[in-house]
């Protein structure tokens, strides 16, 4: 009887364990996020952005085609000779047309202010909003950062509707979000997912920490507000990652304290303000940081000290390791800029480093981040040969003045790499045209120089070896044969 009335109790909890909801096994809630009321709330200030550019085109069909031969009065002869016809009078040049593009964005003061993405309305010489009520008004640029791929818009009209403006430092990674935008044009799509990673990095860009999300964005959506469950602005959709021109899982929003700043900059200053060492930096890997005596790879280290900057006049060196600024931890090389760039201009921030494997600390008062023109670097000619020697499967030459003038090297460093044999060299993956700078954080003055320095290096460990490819410089290490 006691075993009849156990196999009862057995299948009827196994009944209710499948008789329980989905959402209740997963933490109890009574019900899973309703959007509903925030989408009601919060689609009134989000805009649909048109922009019209001119575009400069050229009509010529590709060497070899020629343009095929239609039925007198056919439309498709008509199609072709105008989109691939003769060139025209000489002179004349390429064809002006305009083209649109679209985009979205938010209203965040009830006398017009609007966010969007620079990239929206770049090169635009007209820009319309379109309201949820349907009304279309024309929108100025009040100003635009690039680097934080921000502009600021303003439409001439009073009591807009506008929206909550949240705080993305207290995101969590795994919290619902939601989008509101124009993809492909459709005003007022939703789009809903969860926070995938925040602090995210991307390679072009070097001042935004990114909020990674699932939350679908397309083209369209770009410029528009991602929201969270309180009905607050908590970024700006800005990228996808896709192979195929579509949402793929992966977007990426600006934090809305990063866009809020700039925002702030452009009203007041009319342009945004930035942090700046004056030193260019690489990332740690496993042997770089066996290479410094360091425990485990992190930070970032100083490939090059620009003159006259705050790096300089602070003390900063080559092959000085960067693991903190102002009391933020610098993981990856990537965390440096975002710290630097967040911090104000003309103010002194500690730092410290790990130099030749000594803990020290630096003070550094912060200039301003020149434009992109100035920090912009061009890729020189390759060197040409002189007298050679062979070392560590290298073959070496001194400098002349010419090819340092060319490098932008000074007159105190430097040997260049001729050729490339079997040995450490290659092994390091050094190339031809390289310049050798440092080794073991000793500069190179001249090829017989470096000769006489290897024999004083140590045997079979890594040693670290600056390098400059091109005008770039460059940490590697090198294994010395025992």
């Amino acid at each position: 009887m006691k075993a009849r009335i156990v196999n009862l109790l057995s299948i009827f909890l196994i009944l209710g364990f499948f008789a329980t909801p989905s959402y209740a096994l997963l933490g109890g809630n009574d019900k899973l996020p309703d959007f509903t009321e925030l989408v009601e709330k919060n689609s009134p200030a989000v805009v649909n952005i048109s922009t019209t550019q001119k575009v400069s085109r050229e009509h010529a069909l590709p060497p070899g085609f020629e343009i095929p031969e239609f039925p007198e009065g056919s439309p498709f002869g008509d199609l072709f000779r105008r989109f691939f016809g003769e060139e025209g009078p000489p002179g004349s040049g390429p064809e002006e047309f305009d083209s649109q593009s679209l985009g979205s964005g938010f209203i965040i003061s009830r006398d017009g202010y609007i966010i969007t993405n620079y990239h929206v309305v770049k090169d635009a010489e007209e820009i319309t909003v379109r309201l949820s009520d349907r009304r279309e008004l024309k929108a100025q640029v009040i100003g635009s950062d690039k680097r934080s791929d921000i502009a600021l818009l303003k439409v001439d009209a009073g009591d807009l509707p506008v929206v909550a403006i949240g705080n993305s430092e207290k995101l969590k990674v795994g919290e619902w979000a939601m989008a509101i935008g124009s993809p492909f044009g459709f005003d007022h799509s939703v789009s809903v997912g969860v926070i995938s990673a925040i602090n995210r990095n991307l390679p072009s860009e070097n001042y935004v920490p990114f909020i990674q999300t699932d939350v679908a964005i397309n083209p369209g959506n770009s410029g528009g507000p991602l929201f969270n469950l309180d009905g607050e602005v908590v970024g700006i959709n800005s990228q996808i990652f896709t192979r195929s021109g579509g949402f793929m899982g992966l977007s990426f929003a600006i934090p809305i304290d990063v866009a809020m700043d700039v925002v702030e900059q452009l009203k007041t200053k009319g342009k945004v303000s930035r942090g700046w060492l004056g030193i260019l930096i690489q990332d740690v890997n496993r042997e770089l940081a066996e290479s410094f005596g360091m425990k485990k790879p992190m930070g970032a280290v100083v490939l090059r000290v620009l003159p006259d900057s705050p790096a300089e006049k602070a003390g900063f060196k080559e092959g000085d390791v960067v693991v903190e600024f102002a009391g933020r931890t610098i993981h990856r090389q990537s965390d440096l800029p975002l710290a630097v760039a967040a911090y104000p201009v003309d103010k002194e921030a500690k730092v410290k480093i790990i130099r030749e494997g000594k803990t020290r600390y630096l003070t550094v008062k912060t200039g301003e981040l020149p434009p992109e023109e100035e920090l912009a670097q061009a890729s020189p000619d390759q060197p040409s040969s002189q007298g050679e020697s062979a070392t560590l499967g290298m073959v070496l030459q001194d400098l002349t003045r010419e090819q340092r003038k060319q490098l932008g090297i000074d007159d105190k460093r430097g040997v260049l790499v001729k050729e490339i044999r079997e040995g450490p060299a290659a092994e390091a993956e050094v190339r031809p045209g390289d310049v050798i700078l440092m080794i073991n954080h000793q500069n190179i003055t001249s090829r017989k120089q470096f000769e006489k320095l290897l024999s004083d290096l140590p045997r079979g460990k890594l040693l670290p070896m600056l390098v400059q490819r091109g005008k770039a410089p460059l940490f590697m290490t090198i294994r010395l044969e025992e």
